[in-house]
């Protein structure tokens, strides 16, 4: 959450800078969003001609349009356009702080980082919360672990160098997750499976052990974090789900025993189609033929995983599996119309990238709908996307924690500097 004086710093500055509506700077950083459509992101029903206003970072109050609103205000008229909460990535791979300014500027204000080098989402992070308001909110992870750790992690640690030779047993394990926590990491990565996206490593096959799985979960859990753990398999998801893991990331081969006890144990499932749909065309990371059919082969088996964890009750969080950089040409937009096509309806689709996300990641107090009270995480689309999920892909406006960080409701790009 960005500090109000910093928030309405920066929110003057942004205005100062972006020409056109933008240019109007306000004392207080106050905005007032009027003539809404506004879908909240929890399944209610659209409410048009609707208010909201923004003090100090929050959600001050929302409202039918023609009603009080504070003198100093910014007011933003919105003629109709849907207003949103701001979208939520759950599984993203955002390397600098390029990548994580193409998120904010396609509506994402939230990523949920799961994995990278050199605990570059620990210091986006904290830079959101330092009151940047082109970066968007990151839930970050640090080094996932894996039987051989990244390079760089000995970088950052290099009193673990012993771990070279491979991560093997709980109390290595144990080391890693108190590693990444130690250097502000937020949740936990496991791999109970192995990659997918690489063409001599065999997915079926089980990385952590039941044990290790669970050494994990127990660490995490006394730093107060939760775990999540890529599993393409029904075996490797079900031990991480018996081991206590918050979510199960991809989740491709799950059959409905396993869905079953997700269900009742509340964890949530984080499908990231968009991965499946990267590897079948050329260029990019998995530019390989190998590779292209394994996602054909695998892509109708994590639509139907899908379709019966949605039927079963099961909690769905969109996550693109992306980077954000010119190699991935998907987003969370691009996932919320996957899973629709996948069995969802629109507004669970919906749900997925907003109020549902943000209760699989934790945050659901803070963001993730329109509720007085909440952070001031919200986008303009120019479409309906209950009608038509591609509109999420047509952002006009992007208001992160409060502070105008992307406006294109001018008719310009609405880029900033």
């Amino acid at each position: 959450m960005v500090r109000p004086g910093l928030a309405a710093a920066v929110a003057a500055l942004i205005a100062g800078s972006s020409g056109g509506k933008a240019a109007a700077a306000v004392p207080d950083g106050s905005i007032a969003l009027v003539g809404a459509t506004l879908i909240d992101g929890t399944g209610a029903p659209p409410r048009r001609g609707m208010t909201v206003i923004i003090r100090g970072g929050r959600i001050d109050s929302i409202g039918k349009s023609g009603g009080k609103r504070p003198a100093a205000a910014r007011t933003i008229d919105l003629q109709g356009r849907w207003l949103l909460p701001g979208l939520i990535d759950a599984h993203v791979h955002w390397r600098d702080l390029a990548s994580a300014r193409s998120a904010l500027r396609s509506g994402v204000t939230t990523g949920r980082s799961m994995g990278v080098d050199r605990f570059a989402d620990v210091g986006m992070a904290r830079l959101h919360r330092s009151g940047a308001a082109d970066v968007p909110d990151v839930i970050a992870s640090g080094y996932h672990i894996r039987r051989r750790l990244a390079d760089a992690f000995f970088l950052d640690f290099p009193a673990l160098a012993g771990l070279k030779a491979g991560v093997s047993g709980p109390f290595a394990v144990a080391q890693v997750a108190r590693s990444n926590a130690s250097r502000g990491a937020a949740v936990i990565k496991v791999m109970a499976t192995k990659r997918a996206g690489m063409p001599d490593a065999d997915f079926n096959r089980r990385m952590l052990s039941d044990a290790e799985l669970r050494a994990a979960v127990a660490e995490a859990s006394r730093s107060g974090l939760r775990v999540a753990a890529h599993a393409h398999t029904d075996e490797g998801a079900r031990a991480a789900v018996l081991a206590g893991v918050r979510s199960v990331e991809h989740g491709t081969l799950i059959r409905r025993k396993t869905l079953a006890l997700m269900r009742r144990r509340g964890t949530c499932f984080v499908p990231t189609l968009s991965f499946w749909l990267d590897m079948q065309g050329p260029g990019g990371e998995y530019d390989h033929p190998a590779l292209a059919a394994r996602a054909r082969a695998m892509l109708p088996h994590a639509r139907r995983t899908i379709r019966e964890a949605a039927r079963m009750g099961v909690r769905i969080a969109a996550g693109s599996d992306m980077r954000y950089d010119q190699s991935s040409p998907y987003r969370v937009a691009d996932e919320a119309v996957e899973l629709a096509r996948s069995g969802l309806s629109p507004a669970s689709a919906l749900r997925s990238a907003t109020s549902a996300a943000a209760e699989c990641l934790g945050i659901g107090r803070r963001t993730g709908t329109i509720r007085p009270g909440l952070e001031a995480d919200l986008i303009v689309v120019g479409g309906d996307p209950l009608r038509d999920l591609a509109a999420l892909k047509d952002v006009r406006l992007v208001i992160n924690d409060g502070a105008v960080a992307l406006d294109r409701l001018s008719g310009g790009t609405g880029e900033q500097p």
